[in-house]
């Protein structure tokens, strides 16, 4: 059987992998000094709605996932990497650090490169 590989667009699919909760997890990890309204664009230019995602990164905060620490005028966010915040049983005693890292981990130096072009 012979499996052909079609563009995204193709195939009509309309899912993505991550959530709007997994990326609005992932935004602070790269810029903790991002306004909502960022995070939103980061996102999503029209869903999710910057409001859309102040009720998502208020039910993180709530449930103790998201750390939000006013800095001026503006709010800082940060997230403990060792805290497990993934709800399914199968994934429930990951640290958020684990899937963190595997989405904002970037090997950009020089030596890294090389490293992997030796392997």
């Amino acid at each position: 059987m012979t499996t052909t590989s079609r563009p995204f667009s193709a195939r009509g699919d309309q899912w993505t992998f991550l959530t709007h909760h997994a990326r609005a997890l992932i935004a602070p990890t790269q810029d903790s000094d991002a306004r909502l309204r960022d995070v939103a664009e980061r996102i999503g230019s029209t869903e999710p709605t910057e409001r859309a995602v102040q009720l998502i990164v208020a039910g993180l905060e709530a449930a103790g996932d998201l750390t939000r620490t006013r800095v001026g005028r503006r709010n800082r966010y940060t997230i403990d990497f060792t805290v497990a915040l993934l709800r399914h049983p199968a994934e429930a005693d990951r640290p958020a650090g684990d899937l963190l890292t595997t989405f904002t981990h970037r090997e950009d130096t020089p030596a890294a490169e090389s490293g992997r072009a030796a392997s």
